[in-house]
C-alpha cells in the first residue's frame, strides 16, 4: 500500500515499526456516509449521565472550540506528524451532560452502527477531542465530516469517523475492531495491535 513520502523514524515521537507520511491514508471499514443537508445530522450524549443531550451540527459549532496539534499512529503501519485539529474538547461534552461517577468507560457510536470503546480518563484527557476540521480544512466525509474522534495517544481507529453518540458507561463494551482481533486499548508505542499483544 501506498502512503505517499515516506520517512521511517523522527526521534521520539514514532512508535515502533512505524514509517512517517506525509499523505493522509483512507481506511475505514462499511460505507461513507454523505450528508446532503447538515441538519440529516445529530449527536447524542447518553449513558450515565444526568443529563442526556443531542446536538445538532450548528449546536456543535456554537460550542466553545479547541485547536490542537499532534501526531497520530495507524494500526496498519503509518504515522503522521503535525496534524491540527479543530473541534470540541472531549470533556466538554461530558461537563454539559453532567456525567455520573458511576462512569468508567466511553463508547463512541458511528454510522452504520459502528462502535469503539476506551477508559473515560482517555476520553478526558486535554488532547481529547471531537474535530470538524483538519489542517484549516473542513474534514471531508472520507475522513470523518461532519465530526470524528482524535485520541492521539492510542492508534488511530479509536479515533472514530462519523461521530453520531458518546456513551457513558459503568462496564466497558468491546467495539467492532475490538471483536475483531484488535487490542483493547491500543498504545501504539506498547505496540499493542491485536488482542493477544
Amino acid at each position: 500500500m501506498y502512503f505517499g513520502k515516506v520517512r521511517t523514524q523522527v526521534s521520539g515521537r514514532v512508535p515502533p515499526n512505524q514509517n512517517v507520511t506525509t499523505a493522509f491514508p483512507v481506511l475505514h471499514y462499511g460505507n461513507v456516509p454523505y450528508y446532503k443537508d447538515k441538519k440529516e445530522w445529530n449527536l447524542k450524549v447518553f449513558g450515565e449521565v444526568e443529563n442526556e443531550l443531542t446536538f445538532s451540527y450548528e449546536a456543535v459549532m456554537d460550542l466553545p472550540q479547541s485547536e490542537y496539534k499532534n501526531d497520530i499512529h495507524c494500526v496498519t503501519g503509518w504515522s503522521k506528524l503535525d496534524n491540527v485539529w479543530k473541534g470540541v474538547a472531549a470533556a466538554e461534552f461530558a461537563r454539559r451532560a453532567a456525567v455520573k461517577d458511576t462512569a468508567e468507560f466511553v463508547i463512541l457510536h458511528a454510522e452504520e452502527e459502528w462502535t469503539t470503546n476506551l477508559p473515560i480518563e482517555d476520553f478526558l484527557r486535554e488532547t481529547s477531542l471531537l474535530a470538524h476540521t483538519h489542517n484549516g480544512e473542513v474534514l471531508t466525509p472520507e475522513h470523518g465530516f461532519p465530526l470524528r474522534a482524535v485520541f492521539p495517544h492510542l492508534y488511530f481507529w479509536k479515533s472514530a469517523k462519523w461521530v453520531r453518540g458518546i456513551e457513558f458507561s459503568e462496564t466497558d463494551k468491546s467495539g467492532f475492531w475490538e471483536k475483531n482481533g484488535y487490542h483493547n486499548y491500543g498504545n501504539p508505542f506498547k505496540e499493542q495491535r491485536f488482542s493477544w499483544d
